[in-house]
């Protein structure tokens, strides 16, 4: 968490995963320009760089995509979702590259302004095989250019965080587009089996990966808790929640999370006020639960961040009889205070 917007705030994590970026685009473009050389030594300086940076925008949009489901299928993988909004924009300039030496070469050679010859070189739109597969790319690259302007912590809070999520999910209808460009323009070109294949199964993981991650989140909705004559819900005893970690429940529609810290229980809702990440997945540090994604903070009895940050979200009333710990299902008032239930 930073209280003041800077550029980039370059902390030893940042770093390294930047550079690990760089490293390895760097390979990649040495390895396929080499490849390629040695393959196909005809080739043009211009249509290597498209290639070489086409092929390159797409394998990191794939990982990209991937990122988010290895995190909700194993926490492992969460050290590379910390900063993948650099990977996005890396991904966006790879783009950009392939874009721009696509226009140059093919579209601003001529007295046409190089946009304008994009639309109507081709204008066959209601034909499937002879559709103008540029103009696809194109609107994707738009969709990658809103979502790499945007990507910064100060359009998130300034959009709200709901309207920057619903703009950074476009990188779905994104990745649609790039689907049937790369397809499109393959038919319509010299048809490569092996590179169709290489999309095809980077398509098939992508959708494994998700629909996987949505049927173990759907299993968790379809939990009930157990209600009693006046108004608790019961969910768990205090043994089935380790010491400084939470578990997550649905009450009332609601995901919210259990925190067991310090011989005391306190109950918010799963949900972080920055990109939506789940807190009952994070822990308690320094007396702060601690998103597992960015690092946001919350104080557990009123889920308040810590000053001089001001994100709260709501909270919950515990009730202990025995073991058995029992929640009231009405929210209250997002950063009300709550007494903790002492074990």
């Amino acid at each position: 968490m930073g209280l003041d917007y800077q550029t980039v705030l370059w902390n030893k994590q940042k770093k390294t995963y930047d550079k690990w970026i760089a490293i390895t685009m760097l390979i990649y473009l040495i390895c396929f320009i080499g490849i390629t050389i040695l393959t196909n030594p005809e080739t043009s300086i211009e249509t290597l760089i498209i290639r070489a940076f086409g092929t390159l925008a797409i394998a990191l949009l794939h990982i990209i995509l991937a990122i988010g489901p290895l995190t909700r299928l194993n926490p492992k993988f969460l050290p590379i979702l910390y900063n993948r909004r650099h990977l996005g924009v890396s991904m966006f300039l790879a783009a950009l590259v392939h874009g721009g030496f696509s226009i140059f070469q093919f579209h601003s050679l001529g007295t046409t302004n190089p946009i304008y010859a994009l639309f109507t070189s081709n204008i066959e739109y209601n034909s499937f095989t002879n559709f103008p597969f540029q103009v696809l790319g194109f609107f994707a690259l738009i969709i990658l250019f809103l979502m790499a302007a945007t990507s910064h912590d100060f359009w998130l809070k300034n959009l709200s965080p709901k309207t920057w999520k619903r703009l950074h999910m476009m990188v779905y209808i994104a990745y649609g587009l790039i689907i049937l460009h790369i397809f499109l323009g393959a038919l319509q070109q010299q048809p490569s089996w092996g590179s169709i294949g290489v999309l095809s199964l980077g398509f098939i993981v992508i959708t494994s990966l998700h629909l996987s991650t949505a049927f173990k989140e759907s299993k968790l909705d379809k939990s009930k808790t157990s209600h009693v004559d006046d108004g608790w819900e019961y969910v768990c005893t205090t043994d089935e929640i380790p010491e400084d970690r939470a578990k997550i429940f649905i009450v009332d529609k609601e995901r919210i999370a259990i925190f067991k810290y310090d011989q005391k229980l306190s109950a918010i809702s799963n949900v972080c006020k920055h990109q939506g990440g789940p807190l009952g997945e994070g822990k308690i540090v320094d007396g702060c639960i601690t998103c597992p994604w960015h690092g946001y903070q919350y104080l557990p009895h009123n889920g308040q961040s810590p000053p001089p940050f001001t994100e709260k979200v709501s909270t919950y009333r515990l009730r202990l009889i025995g073991k058995k710990i029992y929640v009231l299902p009405k929210a209250l008032a997002e950063g009300t205070a709550v007494e903790p239930v002492i074990l």
